[in-house]
């Protein structure tokens, strides 16, 4: 059965009718792709498909130009895949969250068994078209990000424990890693540094988003760290994770892997975080201003630290003492010749809205 005849074969929502009488084919689909892109939360997949652009680019092997744009289209698909499926199982949740209950399912304009065969065929198309494009390795850890947000993440952790952020974050911090493994069809340490920096920016970034939705995070029965701790303890989490952002967001520079743009970047960007979350530990708790800031400004933060890794290093592919000693045999034959001799790597290498989180 085609993937769109099982798309609209559901009864459809009022919303989705036309004066009264069931849309043809054509009709809804450009009425309902929206919702559908939407299912995807595009804002959020940005963040991951930069983040593996930027791991693809700085790497030390370059895949073909029209390989890459599909490597990273396929990356993209896979990042939205992992949307799709968590808005599935959360639509319960959803509902009865003002920040979300106007997504698509709980909005009633999407089914569940509509998002679940649209998250499962694009989760399985990005894998597959990965696999083809790139390699094997980088299929296997884009299927492995999508299985722990899905399942780890998602239907374990985010219910069960005020650590799901922590522990959830290692799927949000992969796709510097896939990029990097699509175009050498190897791991190394630098993309394992990138995301390094990625899991310490994911809990202040996302508690500093609830604490301004506990009452809605409670009432959902989400156990979130201000939902169990409180204010207080959470906001002083917030402070320790972005202190050690800081000396972690410089390991590139420090592993020579990254130029001064990036340094000077680092320090002053990981500075104004670290000022913003004192403030927010030093609010009142009445004051929604200190963790709004700091929510807004992580976004950016992220951007554009790996915008100046990209930037910093993008120029000048000389040989990285770390790469050269810690580098891993490729496997792929496409990269046979390439192993066979010293490695040279790189020295170096948006807006998210909070209905998407």
């Amino acid at each position: 059965m085609e993937i769109s005849a099982v798309l609209f074969s559901c009864p459809l929502p009022a919303s989705a009718r036309i004066g009264g009488e069931r849309a043809t084919p054509t009709v809804q689909l450009s009425s309902r792709l929206p919702d559908f892109i939407t299912l995807m939360k595009p804002r959020v997949m940005v963040l991951a498909v930069f983040t593996a652009l930027v791991g693809l680019m700085i790497a030390p092997v370059q895949l073909d130009p029209l390989l890459k744009s599909v490597a990273v289209l396929a990356i993209a698909a896979g990042a939205g895949a992992a949307g799709v499926l968590n808005m599935w199982y959360d639509a319960d949740v959803d509902a009865l969250m003002t920040r979300t209950a106007m997504r698509p399912i709980p909005g009633g304009r999407v089914s569940r068994t509509e998002a679940l065969v649209f998250g499962l065929a694009l989760a399985g198309g990005a894998v597959t078209v990965l696999g083809v494009a790139a390699n094997i390795k980088a299929a296997v850890l884009l299927a492995f990000a999508i299985f722990f947000y899905v399942v780890v993440y998602t239907v374990w952790l985010k219910r069960n424990t005020p650590q799901n952020i922590v522990i959830g974050g290692a799927a949000g911090a992969l796709p510097p890693v896939i990029g990097w493994t699509a175009a050498t069809g190897e791991l190394g340490l630098e993309p394992l540094v990138l995301f390094l920096v990625i899991f310490l920016w994911t809990p202040p970034h996302f508690w500093a988003l609830s604490l301004n939705r506990t009452n809605e995070y409670a009432h959902a029965g989400i156990p979130m760290l201000p939902v169990v701790a409180g204010r207080a303890a959470t906001t002083r989490q917030i402070l320790i994770y972005s202190v050690l952002l800081v000396p972690i967001s410089l390991l590139p520079s420090v592993f020579g892997f990254a130029g001064p743009i990036y340094g000077a970047t680092a320090v002053i960007c990981g500075a104004i975080l670290v000022v913003l979350a004192v403030q927010l530990r030093r609010s009142r708790e009445t004051d929604r201003q200190a963790a709004h800031r700091l929510f807004g400004f992580s976004i950016v933060y992220l951007f554009v630290l790996f915008a100046a890794l990209l930037t910093s290093g993008g120029s000048n592919r000389q040989s990285s003492p770390l790469s050269a000693r810690f580098s891993w045999t490729a496997v792929e034959a496409a990269q046979a010749e390439w192993s066979a001799r010293p490695l040279r790597f790189g020295r170096s290498s948006a807006c998210m809205r909070a209905d998407e989180v």
